[in-house]
Parts: C-alpha cells; sequence; structure tokens
C-alpha cells in the first residue's frame, strides 16, 4: 500500500510509529526552577553525536520535562531497561506538577554528580546532561509542529559495574527497552556483530 500522511492511512491505526522502530527510549529525570523534579519516559530520542557526546529528546507538547530542561538548562537520561519496564511505564502517568513520579513507580532518587536533577538509582546507566539548545520545529505549512526538541551534552556517564562485561557495555545484560508502535515495547536479548567495510579501491 501506499498512502500521504495528510490524506489518512485507512488503518485501524497509525503505522509511522511501528515502521520508525525500534526507538531507544529516554526516560528523563529534570528540575524545575521551585526545585519540583520529574521523571518521564520519552519514545523520540536519540544520540546524534559523538563528539561531543549529545543527544535529544521531543516533547509532544509544553510537559514537565522539557519545560523543566528549558528552565533549568539540565537533566539526566536514565537507561531503560526489561527489569524496570513496569515502573518506566508507571512514571509515563499524566501526574500534575509537584507529584513525584519517582515516588508514584516506586523509584530511589540518586544524586547527580555534575547537575542538579537526581537520576534513578536502579537504572543500570545514566547519562548527565547540560542543555545546549532548544527548538520548535515547524511543518511543512510553516506552523509550529508543537513539539518541543531537546538537545544536551553529555558531561557525565554512570555504569552500573554488573553490565560491564570485558570492559564492554553488555546491552543485553543490561536488558536495554526499546519502544515500537503501538502498546508493544521490545528487549535487547540478542546480539550480533558486523565489521563496517573499508573502501580499498
Amino acid at each position: 500500500m501506499f498512502y500521504e500522511p495528510a490524506n489518512g492511512h485507512g488503518l485501524p491505526h497509525d503505522p509511522f510509529k511501528a515502521i520508525v522502530a525500534p526507538r531507544p527510549i529516554g526516560w528523563i529525570s529534570s528540575m524545575g526552577r521551585d526545585g519540583a523534579v520529574n521523571l518521564a519516559p520519552y519514545s523520540f530520542f536519540n544520540a546524534i553525536s559523538s563528539d561531543p557526546h549529545l543527544v535529544l529528546f521531543s516533547s509532544e507538547g509544553a510537559k514537565d520535562s522539557a519545560t523543566f530542561a528549558e528552565e533549568s538548562g539540565e537533566f539526566v537520561v536514565n537507561l531503560a531497561s526489561r527489569d524496570l519496564a513496569e515502573k518506566i511505564n508507571a512514571s509515563s502517568i499524566d501526574a500534575p506538577r509537584g507529584v513525584s513520579e519517582f515516588a508514584h513507580a516506586g523509584l530511589t532518587e540518586a544524586p547527580s554528580k555534575l547537575v542538579a536533577p537526581p537520576r534513578v538509582a536502579e537504572c543500570h546507566a545514566a547519562l548527565e546532561c547540560k542543555v545546549t539548545e532548544v527548538r520548535r520545529p515547524n511543518g511543512l505549512n510553516g506552523k509550529p509542529a508543537g513539539v518541543i526538541v531537546v538537545t544536551g551534552e553529555v558531561i557525565g556517564i554512570h555504569i552500573d559495574e554488573a553490565v560491564l562485561k570485558n570492559g564492554l557495555f553488555d546491552v543485553v545484560a543490561a536488558g536495554t527497552l526499546a519502544r515500537l508502535g503501538y502498546r508493544d515495547y521490545a528487549a535487547v536479548t540478542e546480539v550480533f556483530e558486523m565489521v563496517r567495510p573499508r573502501w580499498k579501491g
């Protein structure tokens, strides 16, 4: 089939997010100017540069994570993993400002080293970030798409020693979680290696 998104797809549910999958989950902890802490998962998240280490997440609407990150200039990306899937989902609740998603999901706030927002103590890894850019992209019609894209540079990295194997971060041991389409998720249970080819001509 072929369809133009502007004209509808004719399917029971929009397949866009199922096609653009799996997507890493940015489990973002942030803190507002007033000291309020927020924790929420974002499936529009990824790393976009290795030098410097840059990550971004996109918030559909002015939710607390994007608002707090823009206010404070800081956020933490906590690794989403299979053993914490239910707690990650619990933290996605549309709780009013001032309600702790950490407490609601039964998670522990751990102090970060270089930024004010806490990290999730139970996570196998966490990235402490400073905001470098906040954008509000437009669609083809020139109108705002209603999303806030927050880019941050990773200035500190926490890793659970249990998921380091021979000096490498073991994503299978970590059970890294990914977002698919609809209500579906996937966890990394198997990896394989391929060596990137080099042109010899």
